[in-house]
């Protein structure tokens, strides 16, 4: 019931009520090939000699094959809509960029199409070496690249066809982000304090892309999902999930009298998922609370 909240207030928090998101043509997948999650991976040696076929080109994703092809492995990498950025830009590091130019702190109510921004890939992005790891160094490493898993037939894996077209989707959404940083330090005279303005190699394609993969013959052992994670709320026990399976909120505070989230994607700002980032999002959620707490009940 609803109406046990009044009075009280349930915090939800992003990360312990996710689970890996693995599509449904999972179940046509053959016996013989092991499939993992970034939950149940560990390292190259916990996966069985042969080739992988990684699904998912985010961040996971990207890093995952670096490290299992440096183990010797053969690596297949399929790849949908991505989100690619150089780990520097200008001799800073590009979350420089993103927090000084004001992207980060772009608000939820100052964007067209809230539902796509909550729902984008997470950038292609590497923690330590800071180092770029994008399409261009995997490829160059010999990671196979292929189109987006479509399906499984016949034992085969389908691959879609529209890898160029993703390539220069993610090339363009690239160059107008550094477009962006680009015009804030011309328009906060900070040119003279970073490097010059570049850009980039677009994303090579590669000269035929397969578009389908035979999972019979022994060559692929193994798949691991990189497909993302999404929101568990089957304990929540209240009417406030939506057909997707995503929490019905404003801003972080939900369709339920009393209830409240904080960590998840473009909650108040594009940078909610980051702990830096929860802190302007808690500022505002506290001063609800306690607006809510004052009204008689």
């Amino acid at each position: 019931n609803q109406g046990d909240f009044r009075g009280r207030t349930v915090m939800l928090a992003s990360g312990a009520c996710n689970a890996p998101s693995v599509p449904s043509l999972l179940q046509a997948v053959p016996a013989s090939i092991q499939c993992f999650t970034p939950f149940d991976y560990r390292n190259p040696t916990r996966l069985p000699e042969g080739g992988v076929l990684i699904v998912g080109a985010s961040a996971t994703g990207v890093q995952l094959a670096d490290e299992i092809r440096r183990s010797g492995r053969p690596v297949t990498l399929s790849v949908g809509e991505h989100v690619r950025l150089p780990r520097i830009y200008r001799g800073r590091d590009v979350l420089w960029w993103m927090d000084a130019s004001g992207v980060w702190n772009q608000r939820y109510d100052e964007v067209d199409d809230l539902t796509r921004a909550r729902s984008l890939p997470s950038p292609q992005l590497v923690g330590t070496p800071r180092t770029t790891l994008d399409l261009n160094a995997l490829s160059a490493a010999g990671v196979e690249i292929v189109g987006r898993f479509a399906a499984v037939r016949d034992g085969r894996a389908l691959f879609s066809g529209g890898l160029r077209n993703q390539f220069s989707l993610a090339d363009l959404k690239m160059n107008r982000l550094l477009g962006t940083f680009d015009e804030w330090a011309r328009s906060h005279a900070r040119d003279n304090e970073v490097g010059p303005p570049e850009r980039f190699e677009p994303t090579r394609a590669p000269e035929s892309s397969a578009l389908k993969l035979d999972l019979r013959n022994g060559k692929i052992r193994s798949i691991v999902w990189a497909t993302g994670f999404r929101p568990d709320y089957s304990w929540l026990g209240l009417p406030v999930i939506d057909d997707k399976g995503h929490l019905r909120h404003d801003g972080g505070v939900v369709d339920a009298p009393g209830v409240y989230a904080l960590g998840l994607p473009f909650l108040r700002r594009r940078k909610s998922t980051f702990i830096s980032g929860a802190e302007g999002d808690a500022r505002e959620l506290v001063d609800h609370l306690v607006d809510y707490l004052a009204t008689p009940a």
